[in-house]
């Protein structure tokens, strides 16, 4: 019997992961942010950390879910990248990015005012200096794990970034459909992940030359 968050993609999604061949398989599906009243079940994401009185917005964000193969085996050589975490308006954006291990992050300060990025993460322990309007500073990411950073002049600030060892992640579209394709065939794990709910798992078997169907749903608290 399907899990009822188990269907059939019926439209083009985002695609991500490694270079599809006659020996890989994918996984395809849509995520939903579905509203629940009361406390969000415990998120084992990342310890908790105040940051101030910043409200939570209204309506959370597709673009702040990644969808990633959470039992992938790490490859010793990765495609590494040049990612943008903007300062800008008081925020950093996007809010969350997801990259392979080794990849470079750039920091440009947009406000007319000065910013700070430091991290006190595991996976990344860093802290990047005050630095003023049209600055750029840049951090590599060489170890896997969940990045929070932070801004010591604005409290309020704060974004995550989920860096992996393996190329089987996605982030969502605004309709919420995604891809990860290149899968070698196995037995593996499909989470969605938003910093609010941590991660929601979903068993998936991956066969040469067939895309996997899963859909996700991620429970977000209802504040109202």
């Amino acid at each position: 019997m399907l899990r009822p968050w188990l269907a059939i993609l019926v439209s083009a999604p985002l695609v991500a992961g490694a270079p599809q061949s006659a020996d890989t398989g994918k996984v395809a599906g849509t995520v939903t942010l579905t509203r629940v009243k009361g406390t969000p079940l415990p998120s084992s994401a990342y310890p908790g950390r105040t940051v101030g009185d910043r409200k939570t917005a209204a309506g959370p964000d597709l673009r702040d879910v990644v969808v990633y193969i959470k039992d992938a085996p790490p490859r010793a050589t990765l495609t590494a990248r040049t990612a943008e975490l903007k300062q800008e308006h008081e925020a950093f954006v996007p809010h969350v990015l997801a990259i392979t291990r080794g990849s470079t992050v750039t920091f440009p300060n947009g406000d007319p005012f000065f910013h700070n990025v430091f991290s006190l993460s595991s996976a990344a322990n860093f802290d990047l200096g005050r630095y003023t309007t049209g600055k750029t500073m840049t951090q590599t990411l060489s170890k896997a794990g969940i990045v929070k950073v932070f801004c010591k002049i604005h409290s309020h600030m704060s974004a995550t970034i989920l860096v992996f060892d393996h190329p089987y992640f996605v982030i969502p579209d605004a309709d919420g459909r995604y891809e990860l394709s290149g899968i070698p065939p196995g037995d593996y794990t499909v989470v969605g992940w938003h910093e609010r709910v941590g991660e929601r798992m979903v068993p998936v078997t991956i066969e040469r030359g067939k895309t996997a169907a899963i859909d996700l749903s991620l429970p977000i608290e209802d504040k109202k």
